[in-house]
């Protein structure tokens, strides 16, 4: 008889962590954009003045990198579901989900697939994306388009270096992970009813050409819990230049969830006591 496959086997290609912590008190886990790469949250860990307390996790995509030979996944749900798989294998701690773009609204599947499991995150952090019932303008649809037009589109947004979008060989290697992504965003469309009981924290630029700050705000109809929308200078990877504000809050949220969870152990403990 053959062995059962190992469904752990694939986490570590699912899963980064650049840089270990023992122990922790609660996981951050970093959603990339379209196109985008687990390397690209690399920096976090080591910004987080809470990095000693807190797991950071940056998901990998398939059909990208050391993942090129996998196929990408080209519907936002089934690769929400492939992620909540894998976070659900990992040892149970406060969870901050934070995604920009497309992971955004990854990030939010995820965070409704963890609810619905019983293990809610303690915060959503969405980053330069719109709520996640809007549907595409009128001039939206990338993924119908030629490989010109997608390479023209990430120029438009500065999502990439100019050394990779004026390299034909490596927008060409990019280009099938690319597409996968734009099909999965694009295609993509949240009832006005799907909500999450965290409380989600909303980020944009103020010069986004594909997030005004009124469609970032269309996130607080997501969430049955608080919500607050901060506005940065900037385009829509506002995050480059802005990474140490966003650091900062992000810290101020991970506190929020080790606390949390301590706060309630207090107040059930003073319960028993009372009840003596």
């Amino acid at each position: 008889m053959s062995a059962r496959p190992d469904p752990t086997a694939d986490d570590d290609l699912w899963l980064r962590c650049y840089r270990k912590t023992e122990a922790p008190a609660a996981r951050l886990v970093c959603f990339p954009h379209a196109g985008g790469t687990a390397p690209f949250y690399r920096p976090v860990p080591y910004a987080l003045a809470a990095a000693d307390r807190v797991e950071v996790l940056a998901v990998q995509y398939p059909g990208r990198q050391d993942r090129r030979r996998e196929q990408p996944i080209a519907d936002l749900n089934v690769l929400a579901d492939r992620i909540h798989e894998v976070l659900a294998r990992q040892p149970e701690l406060p969870l901050v989900l934070f995604g920009h773009s497309m992971g955004a609204v990854v990030a939010f599947e995820v965070a409704r697939r963890c609810e619905a499991a019983g293990r809610p995150a303690a915060r959503l952090v969405v980053s330069g994306r719109r709520g996640p019932a809007i549907g595409l303008g009128p001039t939206e649809g990338v993924h119908l388009l030629g490989d010109d037009a997608i390479t023209d589109e990430i120029r438009r947004l500065d999502g990439s270096s100019s050394v990779v979008l004026d390299d034909p060989d490596l927008m060409a290697a990019a280009m099938p992970a690319l597409r996968a992504d734009y099909r999965a965003i694009e295609t993509y469309r949240a009832g006005a009813d799907a909500v999450v009981s965290c409380p989600i924290t909303s980020l944009t630029g103020d010069r986004d050409p594909k997030t005004s700050v009124a469609e970032a705000e269309d996130w607080r109809a997501h969430t049955t819990g608080g919500f607050d929308l901060q506005v940065f200078p900037g385009g829509h990877f506002f995050l480059t230049e802005e990474m140490p504000r966003v650091i900062g809050l992000l810290d101020g949220h991970l506190a929020e969830a080790v606390d949390a969870p301590r706060a309630l152990r207090r107040e059930r403990r003073s319960g028993r006591q009372g009840v003596r």
